[in-house]
């Protein structure tokens, strides 16, 4: 078994490719695991190579002790500025359009707290794995964002009524409660979540490379469109400014009226 190392231009996306699969691990632990954009390019990075290589059946994106991910740095940090000033709007390093549109099966293992853009991770990915400590939470609202990943996928998971309930309450949900909704596949025992992860992909590995990349096609060709393009409009604006502030000085919101 051979392991091939995969720089993805950020200390904190540990990548490798092993037995056929693109294995990407979040390790900012003392962030709980929160993206920065060089981090959310690094894994749009990911899901390109995984698609455009005939020798890998599968990505794999995980997270580092207690959170699988806390969403994006809202303190504005990245390691890499000129790479980012080269993506022609400031929405194109997000990962989640890529990992749909990766041909091949991207597999996300929540071992931990999972929040914001870690909850549109999970909704981008085709197979999602709980640990039973697992969290879950929307809380853009609080911080004045509005989502268009959020609002068109979580309520194909969840159904409409629970999606108005996550989004208008941010309300934290347990990994348990999360599977019931239907937004994971399965729940293990925290003790048998590493084995049960690689069962899943070595189950993965197991069949037709062609018919699993139609099979993708055809589940998310019937998806709706989103318009990522709210971001762009909505980036910077006062109540976002506030809804941040905010978040760093561990208060209460004033939002502008």
């Amino acid at each position: 078994m051979t392991t091939r190392d995969i720089d993805l231009e950020t200390r904190h996306l540990v990548a490798t490719v092993e037995d056929r699969v693109l294995r990407v691990r979040i390790d900012r632990v003392e962030r709980r695991n929160a993206m920065t954009q060089s981090m959310y390019r690094g894994l749009k990075k990911a899901a390109v190579l995984a698609d455009g290589d005939p020798e890998i059946d599968a990505l794999l994106v995980t997270g580092t002790g207690d959170w699988f991910c806390a969403g994006g740095d809202m303190s504005g940090a990245s390691e890499n500025a000129e790479a980012l000033a080269l993506e022609p709007d400031p929405t194109d390093h997000h990962p989640f359009r890529h990992l749909e549109r990766c041909r091949k099966v991207v597999v996300c293992a929540v071992n931990g707290a999972c929040h914001a853009g870690g909850l549109n991770i999970v909704l981008f990915s085709d197979v999602v794995v709980a640990a039973e400590r697992a969290r879950f939470r929307a809380p853009e609202l609080l911080r004045g964002i509005a989502d268009p990943h959020m609002t068109a996928r979580l309520p194909l998971s969840v159904g409409l009524a629970a999606a108005r309930y996550l989004l208008y309450t941010a309300a934290e949900i347990d990994a348990r409660e999360a599977a019931s909704l239907g937004l994971v596949g399965k729940v293990v025992a925290d003790a048998e979540f590493d084995s049960h992860v690689e069962w899943v992909l070595e189950q993965i590995r197991l069949t037709g490379p062609r018919a699993r990349t139609l099979v993708k096609d055809d589940l998310n060709r019937r998806l709706p469109a989103y318009d990522a393009r709210i971001f762009q409009r909505e980036i910077m604006n006062p109540e976002m400014v506030e809804g941040f502030k905010a978040f760093l000085e561990k208060r209460r919101p004033e939002w502008p009226r």
